[in-house]
């Protein structure tokens, strides 16, 4: 295998990428080892290559492909067996239920090296999953992918986003990834503090937010399993340590203007973090997370780096955030936007718009803000059946453009070929062009209700909502634990230099 490399499959130009697939299900990074979880009917084979034993489980085989250190396991799931299906002979290449694959095999042996300037542009067309894999393959394989992930500016595929959660049929340090675009699920084993204990309070970039169980805040990047500690919560203007005899904290002190509530450790969290966002910073190369906050909503921020939290002017009511042309722009319920320069020495409070006229505060939903491919910035309600037994379902989404200069919202009548993700997330305005496996003029959202997400036995509610029809489907079969709440991420291969902050 090792004189294989995709661009002997690229040099024919009768294929398409679609042939990368098959060729990565023969490399034998695919096939290293098999872990299967406990076995209904315990059968065990010996894979011939790599000598690995594995065993069979008629229901159900969950593949683990190892991938360079950087990035930890990604452990595949493939779909459900039948008892009795054909175990790959990896030593003679006996694929006897996909023919195709053989053809693959053929083209392998048969096809002319490419330039390595030329396989790179193929892997810079690949979602992360298969641009991982593809880096085990052989030395030319390996060498393009080393040479891509060092300048990651030359990755130009944009990522399809997939759903975070967790499941009690792994360990507590393991997260699910579900890629929508391959319909498959991937294991992720994470630093600790395990997964499973912490909040889930917001992603962008490819980077969770997370609290753990001492309320401290945490960047973290699943894929390569990158994680930085943000700034200590005692840093945050109104919130005290309260020490005991050993000189350790073991409570907080939470002011509220003139009123003091005592917390444990692992319960400020949910009376201090509403929401975080992550935005790229053009000054540093880094990031910028800012925090939304409890009791009236305030706004923090900090850099990647810094040592202190810095609360921005007070407002009433602020829901979300997105970052555009080196401004914070921070939206209110009410319909007020206000914008913040974090680049300069103060930061001060500048009124974009006082009031949007048709605002539309008689629906009793949440609202987000999304900034459309276009450059329109989008604010979309999102509203819920609550049934007697307290039970939210989505059932009605309505999206707005914002008219800046008329200071006035208009409705929009769908999103014809774009596609929205909303959740706990930061929001997200897709064109289905771009991204072919999702449907187009629909909603993929996840739980965004404080008074849900933060209970650990509420059942969650996650789908896809058509604008058009109105007609509701599940993403998949709810495989997933319950906490914390399941959350979208797009995929991000960047490691931050932290040598620079030291």
């Amino acid at each position: 295998m090792e004189a294989c490399s995709v661009a002997r499959i690229m040099s024919l130009g009768h294929l398409d990428l679609s042939i990368l697939h098959k060729l990565l299900a023969l490399s034998p990074g695919s096939h290293m080892k098999f872990r299967i979880d406990p076995p209904l009917v315990e059968t065990e084979t010996l894979v011939q290559d790599s000598h690995r034993k594995f065993r069979e489980d008629p229901a159900l085989m969950e593949a683990e492909t190892v991938v360079p250190n950087s990035y930890r396991k990604f452990r595949k799931e493939p779909p459900r067996m039948e008892t009795g299906t054909t175990v790959v002979q990896i030593s003679d290449r006996k694929f006897r239920e996909d023919p195709s694959l053989m053809e693959a095999e053929t083209v392998v042996q048969n096809s002319p090296e490419l330039p390595l300037d030329v396989l790179m542009d193929i892997f810079a067309q690949l979602e992360i999953p298969d641009f991982i894999r593809a880096g085990s393959v052989c030395s030319a394989w390996r060498s393009a992918y080393t040479i891509l992930h060092s300048q990651i500016e030359q990755y130009k595929r944009r990522q399809t986003p997939c759903l975070l959660y967790t499941s009690e049929s792994v360990a507590d340090n393991v997260a699910c990834l579900y890629s929508l675009a391959e319909k498959r699920v991937y294991n992720i084993t994470l630093p600790d503090p395990p997964i499973r204990s912490r909040y889930l309070i917001g992603s962008s970039h490819g980077w969770l937010v997370t609290a753990d169980d001492k309320s401290e805040l945490h960047l973290l990047n699943p894929i390569t399993g990158q994680q930085i500690a943000l700034p200590p919560v005692i840093t945050i203007e109104h919130v005290k340590p309260i020490l005991d005899d050993a000189g350790a904290i073991s409570k907080y002190e939470l002011w509220d203007d003139l009123d003091v509530e005592i917390h444990d450790l692992d319960k400020l969290r949910d009376c201090l973090y509403f929401r975080a966002f992550v935005f790229p910073d053009s000054s540093t190369g880094s990031y910028i997370v800012v925090v939304t906050l409890f009791p009236y909503s305030r706004l923090m921020f900090a850099r990647v780096g810094d040592c202190k939290w810095t609360l921005l002017p007070p407002g009433e009511d602020y829901e979300q955030c997105i970052h555009m042309d080196g401004l914070l722009y921070a939206f209110t319920r009410t319909g007020q936007i206000y914008a913040f320069d974090l680049a300069g020495p103060t930061f001060t409070r500048n009124v974009i718009a006082d009031e949007m006229e048709n605002y539309i505060s008689g629906m009793d939903g949440l609202m987000y803000v999304v900034q459309a491919p276009c450059g329109d910035l989008l604010q979309v309600c999102r509203g819920a059946e609550v049934t007697e037994d307290i039970l939210v379902e989505t059932d009605k989404i309505m999206v707005y453009k914002a008219d800046m200069s008329a200071k006035k919202l208009v409705k929009m009548n769908g999103l014809r070929d774009h596609v929205l993700f909303l959740g706990r997330s930061q929001s997200q305005c897709l064109s289905a062009e771009e991204y072919p496996q999702l449907k187009t003029n629909c909603v993929y959202f996840t739980d965004d209700d404080t008074y849900i997400t933060r209970y650990k036995n509420d059942r969650r509610d996650i789908g896809i909502l058509n604008l058009e029809n109105g007609g509701r489907e599940e993403i998949a079969s709810k495989l997933w634990c319950n906490w914390p709440n399941p959350i979208w991420i797009t995929p991000n291969i960047t490691r931050m230099n932290m040598g620079v902050y030291k």
